[in-house]
């Protein structure tokens, strides 16, 4: 052979050689970590907790947010004075920062010091005396930075200072400070403020004493010259600070339910550096705002907010620890959520929300490892949950083999279809009209609508109550005994012939108006549209024509939608609530004649109008759980069946997954900060990672004798003539 002959099969040789070298590298790789990991392999062991988001947080500023998607984050990074019990139910508030849950003090025209138990019209005034922990301290933000003269370095920005400043992390130095009283205050404060919306403001007004009066201040002054309002300079008689660990706010009536708002972060403690931080000439224009960059003395701190891609939250190290419950409801202990009893949490260093628009490949990574929790769309429920002879939620095999577990719980929901009672036909209070609404409510069968459109997850109403919240009553006793019969230890749903014998005594026999003989035609406004909606439409409509009425289905926008609810022109809607906080006062004032919709622009979108039911929900709001509010909320209750202004609907069940590496996820529906309380194990979930994701080779070896195919023919003919040349 000659030389030139020699080298070219030498480097074949080294071709072929490095080629091997690579896939023995690949291989390698591929027993370690999984190929298609979206994640870094040098995260693989470390305490992080991932999920999804398919919307973006618009408001990260606490007093005015109030959507649930924002609260994800909101409730992780800041801590209002109380918080709910995480294992116990029914839900119980227990203090965050606060020492103890403040306890009211009414007191008369006089200033005296009264009982509880009086009358609520002889009360002037309540006072809540709020004390908070010391030593606890804001995270690490610039807005505190301090130079060596105890000067703020980033309190008087000029355009120069900003020109290379574009995001939060910009700003090389960073400081903190020990929360305290005038904290809490200043953001109370906050909620009159002109430039900024707080969605419970007016509500808010209606209690604090001088709120209302100070937003009026407030809005008096020329806020197009104003970047920064100090409220540190303006009173609010409702809202003091005594000392650097309490304060008092003080409320014009009797309110119970204000505890509850307390466990909001709209009564988050907001540092006044942070609000003059960001209120200064050319931080909005960066983006650099409180919507976007929160500042609180919670467990996490936002450290990425790319909305387009993922929400990142890292352990605050500022944060002083808290324990573990020592204590939960029945059965909590055999299910393991006692096994971090007393250790410090949280338990996680980090967690990353990558933004999924779309339900199926949220889905998918779910089941390759990529998300620790899922919920349960639609379009994969048979792939995950099958129901058995009992009806009783299961997972499906494919499901267990993983070791996926299943958790459900009703929420504290109510979907309705409600009648406009300003309407001439459905509304008002006349006998006719109210047998009307309950043959109505008789036919239109939840439990198969439960059934069909939302794969079995929900449970009939029986009122305006949803279970779990004090006031509904479960079993034989707390059906509605105008709808349902008790048979066989469940209620079940009167027969269509007692709808039509109603529908008689209302004068509409077989749905025809018994004078004229004219159908009787009823709408239903909806904002729902698109083919999704006509199988729904389909439904109802054959519901109404089991007693020969005619539903004609009204569809528009949501804004047109809410504009016929507003003024009352809609006959018959579809709407839904969620509770605010786990009272009944929550649910039944959607009911209260001076919260209409028409007249007072309130949440009773029926505009149902009861003397009985009103006298009763003014006795029941002010009282605190007990036998005898109880029996006030039977009675209102009572009366609202009676009258039918909603078809109660269904309460939604909610469905969730959760892979067995990830522990504590026990649902709670009303509290916000959670992820303190999750806990993963990293090893497993890198393990399994791997196991559910192995390489598909087929792939590359198609790939590669493609290749030889196309590449023999050449590599033959360049040989063959190497070799003649030679010779």
């Amino acid at each position: 052979m000659t030389t030139k002959y020699i080298k070219t099969i030498n480097h074949a040789k080294f071709g072929l050689s490095w080629i091997f070298i690579l896939l023995c590298l690949i291989i390698s790789g591929c027993e370690q970590s999984a190929w298609n990991n979206p994640y870094p392999e040098q995260d693989s062991s470390k305490r992080i907790y991932y999920d999804s988001f398919s919307e973006r947080p618009k408001h990260l500023d606490p007093v005015s947010s109030y959507s649930a998607n924002e609260y994800v984050f909101l409730g992780q990074i800041y801590e209002p004075p109380l918080q709910y019990h995480f294992l116990k139910r029914p839900y119980e508030l227990i203090p965050l920062t606060a020492t103890e849950l403040p306890k009211p003090v009414y007191y008369d025209s006089e200033g005296k010091v009264i009982s509880d138990e009086v009358d609520p019209e002889e009360i002037d005034h309540v006072k809540y005396t709020i004390s908070i922990k010391s030593n606890i301290l804001y995270q690490p933000h610039p807005a505190f930075a301090k130079d060596s003269s105890e000067q703020y370095l980033y309190h008087e920005l000029s355009p120069k200072d900003l020109e290379n400043i574009h995001t939060l992390s910009d700003f090389e130095t960073v400081g903190t400070r020990e929360m305290n009283a005038n904290d809490y205050v200043y953001q109370i404060k906050r909620m009159a403020h002109p430039k900024i919306h707080s969605p419970i403001a007016g509500l808010m007004g209606k209690y604090i004493v001088g709120l209302n009066e100070l937003a009026k201040e407030l809005h008096e002054l020329d806020s197009s010259k104003i970047n920064y309002i100090d409220l540190n300079q303006y009173e609010l008689p409702g809202v003091k600070v005594i000392d650097d660990t309490s304060f008092e706010i003080t409320l014009k009536q009797k309110y119970p339910q204000f505890l509850y708002w307390l466990s909001m972060s709209f009564f988050s403690p907001m540092p006044w550096e942070a609000d003059y931080f960001y209120s200064q000439e050319g931080m909005k224009d960066k983006n650099i705002t409180l919507d976007w960059y929160p500042v609180g003395t919670g467990p996490f701190m936002l450290t990425e907010n790319n909305p387009n891609l993922r929400m990142v939250l890292e352990q605050n190290p500022n944060f002083r620890g808290e324990t573990y419950p020592e204590e939960g409801a029945e059965g909590d202990e055999a299910l393991g959520l006692l096994e971090d009893t007393g250790k410090t949490m949280p338990f996680i260093d980090m967690a990353i929300y990558s933004l999924e628009k779309e339900s199926i490949p949220s889905w998918n990574k779910f089941l390759q490892g990529y998300y620790d929790t899922s919920g349960i769309v639609s379009d994969s429920f048979d792939q995950a949950v099958q129901f058995n002879a009992q009806g009783d939620a299961q997972l499906t095999d494919e499901m267990k083999e993983k070791g996926i577990r299943l958790i459900t719980a009703i929420t504290t929901s109510t979907y309705y279809m409600g009648f406009n009672m300003a309407d001439d036909v459905v509304g008002g209070d006349s006998e006719r009209a109210r047998l009307l609404r309950r043959a109505i409510s008789i036919v239109v069968d939840y439990e198969e609508y439960i059934s069909i459109f939302s794969n079995g997850r929900g449970k009939p109403a029986q009122g305006p109550i949803p279970p779990g919240i004090f006031g509904a009553i479960e079993g034989e006793e707390g059906i509605n005994p105008y709808i349902y019969e008790w048979k066989n230890d469940k209620p079940v749903r009167r027969d269509i012939e007692e709808a039509k014998e109603l529908l008689i005594e209302a004068g509409y026999p077989n749905g025809r108006e018994q004078t004229s003989g004219k159908p009787l035609v009823l709408h239903l406004d909806t904002p729902a549209a698109g083919p999704g909606a006509k199988a729904t439409f389909d439904w109802m409509r054959k519901q109404f024509s089991k007693l020969g009425i005619n539903l004609v289905i009204r569809s528009t926008d949501y804004n047109r939608f809410q504009e016929k609810i507003r003024k009352g022109t809609a006959q018959i809607y579809q709407w839904g609530w969620n509770a605010d906080y786990p009272d009944p006062e929550n649910f039944l004032f959607l009911l209260y004649g001076p919260n209409g919709k028409i007249e007072h622009s309130g949440e009773n979108a029926s505009n149902y109008k009861n003397i009985e039911f009103d006298k009763l929900f003014n006795e029941m709001k002010s009282m605190n759980n007990s036998s005898e509010r109880q029996e006030v909320i039977n009675q209102m209750i009572e009366i609202a069946r009676k009258d039918a202004p909603w078809l109660w609907g269904y309460h939604p069940v909610g469905f969730s997954l959760h892979h067995d590496w990830y522990h504590n996820a026990k649902p709670n529906l009303m509290a916000n900060n959670k992820l303190k309380y999750r806990r993963v194990e990293p090893t497993l979930r890198a393990d399994k990672r791997v196991e559910w994701n192995p390489p598909v080779w087929w792939p590359i070896a198609l790939l590669l004798l493609l290749l030889t195919v196309v590449l023999l023919p050449a590599i033959i003919s360049y040989r063959r003539k190497e070799t003649e040349s030679i010779l």
